[in-house]
């Protein structure tokens, strides 16, 4: 795989391949209430595939997107036991190019600028800034290639809140599709997210 190709790691309504499209080619995905531009590259991923994720998703803030809460991912979070959790996820291979565009839509900033992934692949954790998704995990490799994500930082101050019904079917359709989860292991999962209720 060429240097400039990673994995993105999605693990809440990018689950949905068509949600996450939306992000590349542009255009407002079922559900929601906003358009995206979509990135410089609009080619679809060259592969997608199931991925396990240390730790646990968490729905908080309010979404003008979608109405509710928005799921989150926190690495250092374990289980109700005190165990450790798995978070279902799906890797997409993009372009480090077309990763920045997707960080960009995902703060509502115009796509366009390329981000520095050094530091996060050298620490493994990297806050660009104070919004919500600005914070990149390198949470593993495939096939040669860094796999990353991005969620809050650690001292985010986001209030719990459940999602809405729009973004939990969108959930709902990705973790079934990619995963193949029937639709009541996929709401149990995600019923047994923090800030779910």
């Amino acid at each position: 795989m060429a240097a400039r190709d990673l994995w993105y790691a999605a693990y809440g309504s990018n689950l949905d391949r068509r949600r996450f499209e939306a992000y590349l080619c542009g255009g407002r995905p079922a559900g929601a209430v906003r358009t995206y531009v979509g990135a410089r590259d609009p080619s679809p991923p060259v592969d997608d595939r199931p991925l396990l994720l240390h730790g646990r998703i968490f729905f908080a803030w309010e979404s003008p997107t979608w109405g509710g809460g928005i799921a989150f991912y926190d690495p250092d979070l374990v289980g109700p036991d005190g165990g450790p959790a798995t978070v279902y996820g799906r890797a997409y291979r993009i372009t480090a190019e077309q990763f920045s565009d997707l960080a960009a839509q995902e703060m509502r900033r115009t796509p366009g600028t390329d981000l520095d992934l050094s530091d996060v692949l050298q620490h493994r954790r990297h806050t660009y800034g104070p919004g919500r998704y600005e914070t990149l995990h390198l949470v593993g490799e495939l096939e040669g290639a860094p796999v990353l994500t991005f969620t809050a930082p650690r001292d985010h101050g986001l209030s719990a809140n459940p999602p809405a019904p729009a973004y939990l079917a969108t959930m709902v359709r990705g973790l079934r599709e990619c995963h193949g989860l029937s639709r009541a292991d996929a709401l149990a999962y995600l019923d047994a997210a923090p800030g779910a209720r």
